[in-house]
């Protein structure tokens, strides 16, 4: 009896993530693949087995091609400053400092904010009339710009707002890689002579190279899958288009647009399985990365 339950006791400890896995992930995904090879109404249900033929129509469907570049250029004006900025505040936390506990928990604070309040305030933020921002440019000489009717403006305004949620959750990841990075080589460093940017860019950014890492591959993801803060940017009232002219449509959006707007559900699985394919791949990318600089090591 003692050995039997020696062997089925790790399989019982393990049971419940896979059994919640596979009803709420792994049933939901082979799910949406069946109805992305299907003709599916989102009220009518199925209308016919279509193989690939959604997807053979996604390859030729620009408004397709203009989401992806949308939420890829989003994804870089975001990303790219947030990581760089958070590494700086990291760097900042880490030195001695007086309520050191209360800085670090307020770089938190943008995160916890419900993204609803943060979309209405940088909403605000950016009204070509009356924003804010607009006043300020107005005070340099610059005409007003209307943020949500231009592709690029309405791209850094939304960059915008993802950089100022986001920026503390990282920073405090860098933080806790750079606490665990041992202080004798900071002791040879200033033996050595060396300035404290060079000790930074030499010792910190290699130490805590799996921690960029990690952070650029979930920043990837969660810029692929990004919505909240389009879709609530957006003033014309109608769901998922991203602007008069789908001028910041993400890929989330324009699932939604087909899923829940026109109800081709099976249309919105395919998009669904591309978007998942595309951060499995960044997935494996960062695998194959991490694999090659620990060998490198």
């Amino acid at each position: 009896m003692s050995v039997l339950r020696h062997r089925l006791g790790p399989y019982l400890l393990t049971a419940p993530f896979f059994v919640i896995f596979g009803v709420f992930g792994l049933f939901p995904m082979l799910y949406t693949a069946w109805v992305a090879l299907h003709d599916w109404h989102l009220v009518n249900g199925d209308k016919g087995f279509v193989g690939f033929g959604n997807f053979v129509t996604l390859a030729s469907d620009p408004h397709f091609y203009n989401a992806l570049f949308n939420t890829v250029s989003i994804f870089v004006l975001s990303t790219v400053p947030q990581l760089l900025a958070a590494l700086g505040l990291a760097a900042l936390l880490d030195r001695p400092l007086r309520a050191r506990t209360m800085w670090r928990a307020s770089v938190l604070l943008p995160n916890v904010v419900s993204v609803v309040a943060v979309a209405l305030v940088f909403g605000q933020l950016f009204a070509k009339d009356y924003g804010v921002v607009n006043w300020v440019l107005g005070l340099v000489g610059l005409d007003p710009v209307d943020w949500r009717a231009h592709r690029l403006a309405a791209h850094v305004a939304i960059s915008t707002m993802v950089m100022w949620r986001w920026t503390g959750y990282n920073a405090l990841l860098y933080l806790a890689a750079m606490q665990s990075v041992p202080q004798e080589r900071y002791d040879a460093a200033m033996i050595d002579g060396a300035s404290r940017w060079r000790t930074f860019w030499s010792i910190t950014v290699p130490a805590i190279r799996p921690t960029i890492l990690f952070t650029v591959v979930v920043s990837t993801i969660g810029g692929l899958q990004l919505f909240a803060e389009p879709q609530l940017f957006d003033d014309t009232g109608i769901a998922g288009t991203g602007g008069a002219d789908r001028e910041f449509q993400t890929l989330a959006m324009y699932l939604y647009e087909r899923g829940f707007g026109l109800f081709d559900a099976g249309y919105a699985a395919a998009i669904a399985w591309v978007l998942f394919l595309l951060s499995a791949g960044f997935a494996l990318v960062n695998f194959l990365l991490v694999r090659r600089l620990r060998g490198g090591e």
